[in-house]
């Protein structure tokens, strides 16, 4: 149950104020707003309902990596590890720092293993990002365990769990940083648009620069462009309407997590009459997000043969050893080291 699917009066009312008051951009203009200013109210709700200190909102979940990756610094040469079953948009960002994407195997969380992790790790590694697949958690707390043993900072890539929780505490909250979407389908959505969460005022400000042409918002008699730059930033700041349509979805996060759970119940309680079926393993039940329901059958025919099934009755499920977009074996253009750039 994607969050475009509970688009109601809430989300017609924030764009609309944002309309009203003709501001698109979420800085300056502070006569023409009325008062409204959409993304900053939407960062400072999202980290009230994680329970951090500082939210940054940008252009995109894949934006939100590339934005804590920069925070922390990373660059030319640097090893950082994440997990070869994920969405590419995680490696695409390490990449697109320069950094060396190094994959751990996957548990039956079907996230990162710790006791993989502790194989991947060099004198190289700059970072680790555990990525909460499809809604359920990873082994955080041993991960971060793992990694404060080492001195290696943390980016939870939560695109795919917001709202979903680990012994009480948010997803996204444990790490230096976490990162979520909020594309069109994922669990709220503001069409595009991506979060940073942090209890780190330092890394907060490095992301607020970052994010926006590495001005610093020290507000200045000569307005915007007079601001210092300490540093090289990019463009990847949110508009007044994202920020509005995110408002109003938050607003309906909990009670989209529940439907969520209701439903996932019902396709557990169906399959589970298959024959050897297995599920995967969730750490906390209470605070898995249900975004997706997956289950293991012992070999490739008989999942094949399940899913032809399924397919017959129009409700053909994804086979992940197949999916181009989630399956390390499957990333061709990686694999390959297919670019446009020229050596």
């Amino acid at each position: 149950m994607p969050g475009f699917e509970v688009f109601g009066a809430e989300e017609k009312q924030q764009v609309l104020e944002v309309l009203d008051s003709g501001v698109l951009f979420r800085y300056e203009f502070a006569a023409q707003r009325k008062g409204r200013w959409k993304v900053l109210e939407f960062e400072r709700a999202f980290a009230d309902y994680t329970g951090t200190a500082y939210a940054q909102a940008v252009t995109s979940g894949t934006a939100a990596l590339k934005v804590a990756l920069a925070a922390l610094g990373i660059g030319a040469g640097d090893e950082v590890i994440t997990q070869g079953f994920t969405f590419v948009a995680t490696w695409e960002a390490i990449l697109d720092c320069g950094a060396i994407p190094v994959f751990t195997e996957v548990d039956l969380t079907l996230n990162m293993d710790p006791a993989d992790l502790e194989k991947k790790i060099t004198p190289r590694t700059r970072a680790i990002i555990p990525v909460h697949m499809m809604g359920a958690q990873a082994r955080i707390e041993e991960i971060m365990a793992i990694a404060n043993q080492h001195g290696i900072p943390v980016i939870e890539d939560t695109a795919q769990a917001a709202g979903a929780h680990l012994h009480g505490r948010h997803l996204g909250s444990f790490g230096a940083i976490g990162t979520f979407s909020f594309d069109s389908v994922k669990t709220i959505t503001t069409g595009e648009g991506g979060m940073c969460i942090t209890n780190d005022q330092r890394l907060w400000q490095r992301m607020s620069e970052y994010h926006d042409h590495g001005h610093d918002h020290v507000p200045n008699p000569g307005g915007r462009g007079g601001e210092g730059r300490s540093f090289i930033g990019f463009n990847y700041r949110m508009m007044e309407i994202q920020g509005a349509i995110g408002l109003a979805q938050l607003g309906k996060l909990d009670g989209i997590v529940a439907a969520q759970k209701r439903n996932k119940q019902f396709f557990q309680e169906a399959v589970s009459v298959l024959p050897e079926v297995e599920f995967r393993e969730i750490l906390d039940r209470d605070g898995d997000s249900s975004t997706f329901f997956t289950f293991f059958l012992p070999d490739k025919e008989r999942a094949a043969a399940v899913n032809q099934v399924l397919l017959d009755h129009g409700a053909g499920a994804i086979r992940w050893s197949e999916n181009g977009w989630y399956y390390y074996p499957n990333w061709e253009q990686l694999l390959q080291g297919k670019s446009y750039c020229h050596n």
